[in-house]
């Protein structure tokens, strides 16, 4: 009878604090999205949670990732709600195939849905067979989920085949959402007592008073978030490659080449994660390449202005501009080519500055330099003081003592020189 009353207890302290648990995700759907979903939904099971309320902003993103997230809805046994907020907020593309997977799918105001035709991983129209193909998949593969939550399957279909977008009222008007809700109390105030299947099982909703907890990004998903800006990716990339290019020019420094293969490594992560046309990245790394080689073998601009033209039209090709993730714009592409073209011309001016100068040490140093001849000199040899030192030297006309010679050549230990005239 104690051990009954204990675990009585338990349970009714258990269920007297139950929370709802909203996560906010506001940027493109990729695999950091799913590692958040999935702990946003972990943290609710442990913790005994009511409802998990996923507030959305987002223009699409990885189909893969999609199907991730809906796995994670479906198999949950806790009410899952998708709530796109806040106002002028969208679900796009993959978010409106997540918003609709949902057991409750809200929208506040001005807020729109829907544009979830599949594009290729470079962000580019599929070829025609290859397009039917995906289609036909996701049109089978939302049609079952929009049968299974009650919702419009023909207009969902739509959203895939001929990219309608809806706004707030006219999807809840076409059944596409349930409902529109101007904030996170007033969603809550709505779907209280409402009564959903979940997994074969009748819930209703009794959240009224239920303490709300927020579960925000972790610093590794904030960062992982952050690097799929193709802003970000841009940048990292051209430091990269700088980085390299000052270890190549300037052997031993370190630190350039360290921060350049670091850069690097998450340039190509973020790549990775944005789907990017890799025949820009290859441009970008080709006028790179231009500039070293113009760097290291002076030719008066020319490998450089091919670097110029090379990297500009990498980066106008590397993100296409209806991209889920958004595009590179012209005014960052711009500055960003003017100082590479600059700032090369000036190291490839310099470097041919310093290929034309005389050598300032060892024996090449010696050439131009003038010296005194200690004794007659003529072409079997003779001695000139150089410095404090006493030099072999030679000449094709004869030479007096104490004239004043240049020295015009070294050969081994051995100085040409020349008479100059006062």
């Amino acid at each position: 009878m104690k051990k009954f009353l204990v675990l009585l207890l338990l349970f009714i302290f258990k269920f007297s604090f139950a929370e709802v648990f909203v996560g906010k995700w506001n940027d493109a759907i990729t695999p950091t999205t799913v590692d958040y979903v999935k702990r946003l939904v972990e943290k609710a099971e442990r913790e005994n949670g009511k409802a998990v309320i996923l507030m959305l902003d987002t223009p699409g993103g990885l189909d893969t990732s999609m199907r991730e997230i809906i796995k994670i809805i479906q198999n949950t046994s806790i009410p899952f709600v998708v709530f796109v907020y806040p106002p002028g907020s969208r679900a796009a593309s993959a978010g409106a195939i997540i918003t609709v997977s949902a057991d409750i799918a809200a929208m506040a105001p001005s807020t729109n849905i829907g544009s979830a035709s599949p594009v290729s991983m470079e962000g580019r129209d599929i070829e025609e067979t290859m397009k039917k193909k995906v289609v036909n998949d996701m049109v089978a593969f939302v049609s079952a989920i929009a049968k299974e939550k009650g919702r419009n399957s023909e207009i969902i279909q739509k959203m895939i085949t001929e990219s309608v977008n809806l706004p707030s009222d006219e999807a809840v008007n076409k059944k596409v959402v349930d409902l529109v809700a101007k904030d996170l109390n007033d969603l809550i105030d709505k779907i209280n007592g409402k009564k959903i299947v979940k997994n074969n099982r009748e819930i209703i909703l009794n959240l009224k008073g239920d303490k709300i907890v927020f579960v925000e990004k972790s610093f590794k998903e904030e960062l992982l978030s952050f690097l799929s800006n193709p802003t970000v990716a841009y940048f990292l990339l051209m430091i990269g490659f700088y980085g390299i290019f000052f270890e190549l020019y300037n052997p031993g420094s370190i630190i350039p080449g360290t921060v350049g293969l670091i850069s690097l490594a998450l340039a190509l992560y973020s790549l990775n994660i944005l789907s990017v046309n890799w025949l820009g990245v290859v441009l970008i790394g080709l006028g790179i390449l231009f500039f070293i080689l113009e760097a290291i073998t002076p030719l008066f601009g020319g490998l450089a202005l091919a670097g110029t033209i090379s990297i500009l039209l990498g980066s106008i090709i590397l993100l296409p501009s209806d991209s889920p993730y958004g595009d590179l714009s012209l005014s960052v592409i711009i500055p960003v080519v003017l100082f590479s073209a600059v700032f090369f011309f000036i190291v490839s001016y310099l470097s041919l500055k310093v290929h034309k100068e005389k050598p300032k040490t060892g024996i090449e140093a010696m050439v131009g330099d003038i010296a005194e001849a200690v004794s007659d000199i003529d072409k079997k040899g003779g001695k000139v003081m150089y410095h404090g030192e006493l030099w072999n030297a030679y000449s094709d006309k004869f030479i007096p003592a104490g004239s004043k010679v240049k020295i015009v050549e070294v050969n081994g230990l051995k100085l040409k020189v020349e008479e100059v005239k006062e």
